[in-house]
């Protein structure tokens, strides 16, 4: 897909364990991903990583890897994700790493950190969305987890591309994507790739 088709579009992905969690047990913040969920992004880390060790998201992916995160962020100027994915993530350092701004949907918007670290907190989805669009000037915005804004944004009928990339792994328990979803979707395969570590599927969502 070539950036000018991107424009103005939604794109969501996550990563899900085979048994369809996207954490691992006892996820919060200061255990990231919960017992075990490390696991799913060995793709994006280039093999086995933990949080005690220095880690450089994408440093390490395969060709495949990177085919897939490339084609999915073609175009993407905008960013959102939730708070729990910011809060787990150590909000990345304090720093915003995809550049840009992120919109994070948050009620606790008091917690706003400085408009230098390139995150944005804002209540409410459709308000959240609306930042995200107006940051990427034109261009699509991502959506980038977790589970709870990517189910807000099908519901709503506003994602154009979903990425779902598999893990070969189970967790046995965690955070569901589908938890409680009740709306058929209809999607038309975009790509698949495939490495040791995640096969990924781009699908279309069709309106």
């Amino acid at each position: 897909m070539s950036t000018t088709e991107s424009r103005g579009r939604v794109k969501a992905a996550i990563t899900v364990s085979v048994d369809g969690y996207v954490t691992g047990p006892d996820d919060r913040e200061g255990q990231g991903l919960g017992v075990g969920g490390e696991r799913l992004h060995y793709w994006v880390m280039g093999g086995p990583w933990t949080y005690e060790t220095d880690h450089e998201p994408g440093a390490g992916m395969s060709d495949a890897d990177r085919a897939y995160y490339d084609a999915l962020l073609d175009g993407a100027t905008g960013g959102l994700c939730g708070r729990g994915m910011y809060d787990n993530s150590g909000a990345w350092g304090g720093q915003n790493p995809f550049g840009g701004t992120m919109v994070v949907l948050t009620h606790r918007t008091q917690d706003q950190p400085d408009p230098s670290s390139g995150f944005l907190m804002v209540n409410g989805f459709d308000e959240a969305l609306a930042a995200a669009r107006k940051a990427a000037d034109g261009g699509a915005v991502a959506i980038g987890g977790g589970a709870d804004i990517i189910r807000q944004a099908l519901t709503a009928g506003v994602v154009d591309e979903l990425g779902i990339t598999t893990a070969p792994v189970t967790l046995g328990g965690g955070k569901r994507l589908f938890e409680g979803f009740d709306r058929d979707l209809d999607l038309d395969i975009l790509s698949v790739h495939q490495s040791p570590y995640a096969v990924h599927v781009r699908y279309a969502v069709r309106r």
